[in-house]
């Protein structure tokens, strides 16, 4: 390495306390391990530095020769090199990362996690096959869910309530209290986590599952498509979100469900999420649009 680059990334080692160099930003990570240290160190840190090193080839090189770490990411902490993702993850889950921080380790009581029984049934079958592997769950920022079979790892919290032993990291279990577990069968089944933290985001819909909360009064749906489009096609019980229809939207109670399409669901989606930041909680995208509304449920409705 030469002098010059040497003395660059010296000098960004030193730019903060705590530095990490990762694929990205910390908006937005361009590989899962540096997101996951991310995930870690946002829960740990209200701010920190990062060096995106897709920025630079020279850099990227550079800074595993500067580390002897064959690597990336990479996180520094008082100028010194802490470790890559997996020694990063293992020190968060013993507590030392926080140490190193200096973020005190404040406990982390145990969460009540419910399953019923057709998911516990599952698990159990899948257990059969998982050896010495135990069921895991991890919860990040976004409140994405990830369910697997994993090995038991320093500093894993174990689920109360659960009919099959359930283990999450520190951060997961702070955000799993009340957390319940279902599971449904079928083509378009899987498991269902009901989650009482988690905010209030859009939720997609099939078209099968929005005509059958139509049909039983559960859902206004309204129509985002200016008037030039509802005039090829349109879904007869949805309202138009003229200014009659804003009007009408806006003078519900925020805890009314309501559904947002258009022709294929990215216009309608954009809507929703307005209407999550005017406060309404139970938002709903009609998932494919009229398009799959036709294609699903009512092929009398035109497609253009």
């Amino acid at each position: 390495m030469n002098e010059s680059l040497r003395q660059q990334i010296s000098d960004l080692v030193g730019k903060s306390r705590v530095v990490l160099f990762m694929k990205g930003t910390r908006q937005s990570p361009q590989c899962g391990f540096s997101a996951q240290v991310v995930q870690i160190l946002n829960d740990l840190l209200p701010s920190y530095e990062t060096v995106n090193v897709l920025a630079s080839a020279e850099l990227r090189e550079g800074i595993k020769e500067f580390s002897q770490w064959p690597t990336i990411p990479q996180l520094y902490v008082g100028g010194q090199f802490v470790g890559g993702c997996d020694i990063v993850r293992e020190m968060n889950a013993s507590g030392d990362l926080q140490k190193v921080l200096g973020v005190e380790v404040t406990p982390v009581e145990a969460p009540t996690v419910t399953m019923s029984e057709t998911a516990a049934k599952a698990f159990r079958a899948a257990a059969a096959q998982a050896g010495d592997e135990i069921l895991r769950l991890q919860i990040d920022q976004q409140f994405q869910y990830d369910l697997f079979f994993g090995p038991r790892e320093a500093g894993d919290i174990e689920a109360r309530g659960t009919a099959v032993p359930l283990v999450l990291d520190r951060a997961s279990a702070r955000r799993a209290n009340g957390l319940h577990i279902d599971f449904i069968a079928g083509a378009n089944g899987g498991f269902k986590l009901e989650n009482p933290n988690e905010p209030p985001k859009v939720k997609e819909l099939t078209a099968a599952d929005a005509k059958a909360m139509l049909d039983r009064g559960e859902l206004t749906l309204f129509d985002v498509r200016p008037e030039n489009e509802r005039a090829l096609a349109k879904i007869g019980i949805a309202r138009s979100l003229d200014p009659a229809g804003q009007e009408y939207l806006l003078g519900l109670e925020r805890d009314t469900p309501i559904a947002f399409h258009c022709h294929h669901g990215s216009r309608s989606r954009a809507v929703a999420e307005q209407m999550l930041r005017q406060g309404f909680t139970k938002v709903y995208n009609l998932r494919g649009g009229i398009e799959a509304w036709s294609a699903t449920v009512d092929p009398s409705v035109p497609r253009y």
